[in-house]
């Protein structure tokens, strides 16, 4: 875990993530499943330890597809609020407890009402992500804690031969500074090993279809890596969690 402070640095080239959620939700839980078959870390029961050793109670999980939080912190004393755009994401959100629909750039919560918000994978798809943590910023009760997860640009280098992520507004080498930008001081928690392993040709493909690869495009890079060999293979992932205080 590392310190950092400091204003955000600013790069023409990225781009946000595409926002499908509605239009494409199955998508999104092709990643879900995925993760959950071939990946040897959880990273909801992760950020669910940040919560509960900061003793968080009500909790806004801004962004929260379909309730993969909530959901890791039944049994715990969080109280797990979902909020998303997306209302296929919300229906199933729904199953794991309270839900409402709203914007991550305009909460629909009162000022300091939450004792943390979260936000995994979401600001990258934010033109300006500081918008939406200042909002985070106001809902959070003073002491309260954010917990902002983010995807590193370097993030499955075995892949890199074929397919390299985009460059957004939210990535794990400059989420830290976006965040100080509005929090002030953060702590990162990040992370770098092989923490999947695809099995297969159309594993590959699954896994780049989750990553926003259009479907024919997925399956000529699949046949690439699967030519290429050999198979299974384990995938390194890098990314943070940037977590600070209100």
């Amino acid at each position: 875990m590392t310190a950092r402070t400091g204003s955000p640095r600013w790069h023409h080239a990225d781009v946000p993530t595409p926002r499908d959620y509605d239009a494409d939700p199955e998508r999104y839980r092709l990643g879900m499943r995925l993760a959950a078959e071939h990946s040897r870390a959880d990273l909801q029961i992760r950020v669910v330890e940040h919560l509960v050793s900061a003793g968080a109670r009500v909790v806004l999980d801004a962004g929260c597809g379909d309730g993969a939080l909530a959901a890791a912190a039944a049994g715990t004393a969080l109280r797990v609020v979902g909020l998303d755009a997306a209302a296929p994401a919300l229906r199933a959100a729904g199953r794991h407890g309270p839900v409402l629909h709203g914007d991550v750039t305009a909460l629909p919560v009162r000022d300091t009402r939450v004792d943390a918000v979260v936000s995994i994978n979401v600001l990258d798809h934010l033109d300006r992500p500081a918008v939406a943590l200042r909002e985070a910023h106001r809902v959070l009760r003073p002491s309260g804690l954010l917990v902002a997860g983010a995807v590193a640009r370097a993030d499955s280098p075995e892949l890199a031969p074929f397919w390299r992520p985009g460059r957004t507004p939210f990535d794990a080498e400059e989420a830290p500074e976006v965040v100080a930008g509005v929090f002030g001081p953060v702590t990162t928690d990040a992370w770098d090993a092989p923490l999947v392993t695809l099995p297969d040709r159309d594993a590959v493909r699954d896994y780049l279809r989750a990553r926003f690869v259009a479907a024919d495009e997925a399956e000529r890079l699949a046949d690439g890596v699967a030519a290429r060999g050999p198979l299974p293979l384990p995938v390194t992932k890098r990314g943070a969690l940037v977590l600070a205080s209100r």
